[in-house]
């Protein structure tokens, strides 16, 4: 059934809804398609990588003519009245309807999506699409393993192949056609070649091209980003101590990053905010040295402190590369007295010390008393000792600390309280111990009664006068008397007291 005029164009405007970006109604010859690839990439570079892309809708004509090319393909700064993004918008041309569209930077893959994208109407523009290999762009870092991975959905039984940046051949199929044991097969079918790169070096980053050799040869490309892994930084400009409140610059340096790594500064916890990070290419022409300074001034609080300076880039993966550099800080000394016992008594021992700091530490140590003199002591022994207070020891004592970079002088007052007792947790704890011992001895009272009452309670035997010889007597008178001759031989009369 022929189709009319008005049936072409209904049919490019379905296709231009569906966003195609090359599309052609009828046949196109492979010259077209060159010729479309070859001026894009002439027009690319004429506008510092940016292009303009033409989809086309033709409804009398079954291929595109030069002179349509040439008058429809034309550069952002050529084209009138852009719009203020860039784009371009849709015109509608005697012939059929023309879309055109700015290409990203130095790169085609736009315009090999569209002329294998499936609005080509033409059956052999639909087997060209299943016959396009594609691949994707890897980032690996240097001494790490790439994977590189070509599929086609239609092989038209022709091999895949891989090519290194100076399109050496690294396997054609299942075979191994560069002699680099790094380089491995890891999968060979048909419709897919994948091949990995271990231990990768920065010589091996660039643009890998798998191919397959059909009618005409299609390829593909991937560019394989290799990340070079910056050194660990290196700190200098700390000769010696410094002063307290001097100011101190030290600088940072890393090398080998690709891309330039980021330098960071703090002090322990505290970020230090230094200067922006400074980028010079190394001599390979591949990776860069990166370096900052900072300056800060010192106080005593940062003697011993660690001066940190990280490197932070994306092939550490978050891993900390750093380096401290620790400083010494000179200051002053200070000093406290601090009395034992902390509440002194009459008749007690006392020792009264004098608690220096600094850096360097006091060195000597001189004790006085308001209005007495000469000092009472110095010596580089820091405790004033009194054997035995008492109420003339009161006073204000002054305790100064000297080192080489200056004294401090410390005040206590001293009060002699009277000799009675303080009540103190040693009393507590005897007190408690003697409720202890007096319940104790409580109980064994308390035992021997109980065991008193038990021993009386015991039964007992005796014989009463009466008692003596009356068996044996015919009367009273005679028992009596055979009692207290004490006659002896007859059985005993028992009586039990309970």
């Amino acid at each position: 059934m022929a189709r009319g005029p008005g049936d072409h164009t209904r049919a490019a405007e379905s296709k231009l809804n569906r966003n195609a970006l090359v599309t052609v109604e009828g046949g196109a010859r492979p010259a077209v398609i060159r010729e479309l690839k070859d001026r894009q990439k002439r027009i690319s570079r004429a506008a510092d990588g940016k292009g303009v892309l033409i989809v086309s809708f033709k409804h009398t004509s079954p291929s595109i003519s030069d002179s349509e090319i040439s008058r429809h393909q034309r550069t952002p700064r050529e084209t009138e009245n852009p719009n203020a993004a860039g784009q371009f918008g849709v015109t509608e041309m005697s012939q059929g309807y023309w879309q055109e569209q700015n290409l990203e930077l130095g790169t085609l893959a736009p315009l090999d999506e569209a002329i294998s994208s499936t609005v080509w109407s033409s059956p052999d523009m639909l087997a060209s699409q299943d016959s396009q290999p594609w691949t994707s762009d890897e980032t690996v870092v240097a001494g790490g393993t790439v994977v590189l991975k070509c599929q086609v959905k239609d092989h038209e039984d022709s091999s895949l192949q891989w090519s290194n940046p100076a399109q050496q051949t690294l396997y054609f199929g299942e075979k191994r056609a560069l002699r680099d044991n790094r380089i491995q097969l890891v999968k060979s079918t048909p419709h897919e070649l994948s091949i990995s790169i271990s231990n990768v070096a920065l010589a091996d980053e660039g643009e890998y091209t798998c191919s397959i050799f059909t009618m005409p040869v299609r390829t593909a490309k991937s560019l394989v980003t290799v990340l070079g892994i910056p050194q660990k930084p290196i700190i200098s400009g700390y000769k010696s101590s410094l002063r307290e409140k001097d100011k101190t610059t030290l600088s940072c340096q890393s090398s080998g990053s690709k891309p330039a790594a980021q330098l960071t500064w703090r002090k322990g916890d505290q970020e230090l905010h230094g200067e922006s990070t400074r980028i010079q290419e190394d001599p390979n022409g591949k990776t860069f040295t990166v370096s900052s300074s900072v300056t800060f001034q010192v106080t005593r609080e940062d003697d011993g402190a660690d001066i940190v300076c990280s490197v932070n880039h994306e092939s550490l993966k978050g891993a900390d590369r750093s380096t401290a550099q620790r400083i010494e800080v000179l200051y002053t000394p200070t000093a406290k007295i601090r009395p034992d016992p902390p509440h002194p008594r009459e008749g007690q021992k006392l020792l009264l010390h004098c608690e220096g700091r600094g850096n360097p530490v006091p060195q000597q140590y001189v004790w006085e008393k308001e209005g007495s003199v000469p000092p009472l002591k110095m010596a580089q022994e820091s405790a004033l000792i009194f054997p035995f207070l008492n109420k003339s020891d009161s006073g204000t004592y002054g305790c100064t600390a000297t080192s080489n970079m200056g004294s401090y002088k410390a005040y206590y007052t001293l009060n002699v309280n009277d000799p009675s007792p303080v009540p103190s947790s040693s009393s507590t704890y005897h007190a408690i111990i003697g409720g202890i011992v007096a319940f104790i001895v409580f109980l064994l009272l308390i035992l021997l009664i109980f065991l008193g009452h038990y021993l009386i309670r015991h039964k007992g035997t005796y014989l009463t006068h009466e008692a003596k010889g009356s068996d044996d007597a015919p009367d009273a008178d005679t028992a009596i008397i055979n009692a207290e001759g004490g006659q002896s031989g007859g059985d005993d009369k028992k009586e039990y007291f309970i």
